[in-house]
């Protein structure tokens, strides 16, 4: 198939109940490629999964071999994440709307007519956004602890525009030879300090495989991401226009939310949104599940068999 690397990886799951075959692919795009790893059979349509903001497709790494046999997942790498090509010099992030556009080029890539969704966090509030702009050609989305996309307080937002901007222009004035590079145990203890308790040991150590490149035998790091994304702040939606992308979206729909999970400025913009989802879906299923942020890297036997369930049907 067109777009796969020749190598392919065997991949043990955490509870050893089955082993899973992985390609590495890149797909074309117009500034470079887009990276990622097709789990499964490859003749089957997959399941695309979007990983949260500067994240990458590691973050579904234990998840993914804990799910139904014979389901295939593409974990795609978004735009200046992971192993993907980085835009070029001048260009500015908003990305949702970027990252929805992308979806939709691999879609016409790949010439499918309907997508399965599952993302985390920024990859749930892209799902939400697809599936709203494209009621017609997405079978469900699987939302892991997010509803829509981040609603600011324009309180704080809108003095903060200057600063984003600045910022935004200092990252993209960066050179190669003046990026940062760290030891891999600098690294290690950059990120546990950026994710907190959000994540384990095993977790960071698997988000960083993708996150992180080596020069040479230099035994120092620099990180894959694209420093411009910390600058993307600007054009969040409002409330309202929210809520009405919501009542689009017709696809059957699971919202898994994490006891300690993401804390937005308007908590109740969550509930909100689900029960305007409720209202217009095929299907509505909602989960409360013990764990962080990323209980879906940490602790996959939690949110599995909710899964699996769900999407049980669709695979008759």
């Amino acid at each position: 198939m067109s777009g796969l690397s020749q190598s392919t990886i065997s991949t043990d799951s955490t509870n050893g109940q089955k082993t899973v075959m992985v390609e590495e692919i890149t797909i074309p795009m117009p500034w470079g490629h887009i990276s990622g790893k097709w789990w499964g059979p490859m003749g089957l349509m997959p399941i695309v999964a979007l990983h949260g903001w500067q994240d990458n497709a590691g973050s579904f790494d234990t998840l993914i071999p804990q799910l139904s046999p014979g389901v295939a997942v593409l974990a795609i790498e978004l735009p200046g994440h992971g192993l993907s090509t980085h835009y070029a010099k001048g260009n500015f992030f908003l990305t949702y709307w970027e990252s929805v556009i992308c979806l939709r080029r691999i879609m016409k890539y790949y010439k499918w007519k309907k997508v399965k969704l599952l993302g985390h966090s920024l990859g749930g509030a892209v799902s939400f956004l697809y599936a709203a702009a494209y009621p017609d050609e997405v079978d469900f989305v699987i939302a892991l602890d997010i509803a829509g996309p981040t609603i600011g307080n324009v309180n704080k937002r809108a003095p903060l525009t200057g600063t984003i901007i600045d910022k935004f222009l200092e990252y993209d004035a960066l050179k190669p030879e003046t990026v940062p590079t760290y030891t891999y145990e600098d690294v290690l203890k950059i990120v546990e300090n950026a994710y907190g308790d959000a994540i384990n040991k095993e977790g960071l150590k698997i988000l960083v495989k993708r996150g992180t490149r080596q020069y040479g035998n230099s035994g120092k790091y620099s990180f894959t991401r694209d420093p411009r994304l910390k600058s993307s702040a600007l054009g969040l939606l409002s409330v309202d226009l929210i809520h009405t992308f919501a009542s689009q979206i017709r696809c059957g729909y699971l919202n898994i939310q994490a006891t300690k999970g993401y804390v937005t400025d308007q908590p109740e913009v969550y509930e909100s949104t689900l029960e305007i989802i409720k209202k217009h879906t095929s299907r509505f299923e909602y989960h409360l599940v013990e764990g962080t942020h990323y209980v879906h890297l940490n602790n996959p036997e939690k949110i599995a068999p909710i899964i699996n369930k769900f999407i049980s049907t669709y695979y008759q």
